[in-house]
């Protein structure tokens, strides 16, 4: 089985800065497999708590190269639900790569772990007669401090749905739990990486980051 490794996470900062650069992406050091997968950044400032800056993958198994290299730009400089991550922020962020694993049909909408599990829920909006789906990476539920329950009706509204919220609705939800594997890497520690593997800095276009 493939696990989310350090090279993932190397090869995720090579694209980001690559795009800042306009050049082509350094070859990865790790083989390619096919794999569902997400990309993770976050910022941190003056030590606070790491701030989610965009967070997008794909449920569906992929060629992981081609995925990292995708999703390394689209969770940085298309989710919707943050501004583009400019080049002056680079000093301040983490990228977390993801595999997805172990994915298995639930019996009912609390019969998955916190911590182990993320999940996949689909329902049926009862006042627009519409299917809902959305899905939380394994960590995000310890991580909030939620319950099942509240990790469950928060996946709702995430999937859209504004409507009450009841025992019975949540019954009717189809629940998928899947597993993965993760890797968390600071920009410090991509610089230092670079460094040791490659003799020299990454030199970032309109970034105060460079350094020799």
């Amino acid at each position: 089985m493939v696990s989310a490794n350090q090279e993932m996470a190397v090869y995720c900062f090579d694209t980001l800065i690559a795009h800042y650069n306009n050049e082509p992406v350094p070859p990865p050091a790790f083989e390619d497999g096919e794999h569902p997968l997400f990309v993770t950044w976050k910022k941190a400032v003056n030590g606070g708590e790491p701030r989610l800056r965009g967070c997008i993958g794909t449920l569906e198994a992929r060629a992981i190269v081609s995925g990292f290299k995708d999703y390394a730009l689209t969770s940085a400089l298309r989710d919707r639900r943050f501004s583009p991550i400019p080049p002056k922020e680079l000093p301040f962020l983490e990228c977390t790569v993801s595999i997805l694993t172990n994915y298995e049909t639930a019996d009912h909408y609390l019969d998955w772990e916190l911590e182990k599990h993320g999940m996949i829920i689909e329902f049926t909006d009862p006042d627009h007669n519409v299917t809902r789906s959305a899905t939380y990476l394994p960590e995000i539920a310890l991580h909030e401090g939620w319950t099942k329950v509240e990790a469950i009706d928060s996946l709702m509204r995430k999937a859209g749905y504004n409507g009450r919220i009841t025992e019975s609705l949540r019954k009717q939800i189809h629940l998928t739990r899947y597993q993965s594997t993760l890797y968390t890497m600071s920009y410090s520690e991509y610089v230092a990486y670079v460094k040791r593997t490659r003799g020299e800095s990454p030199v970032v276009a309109g970034s105060k980051s460079n350094s020799r």
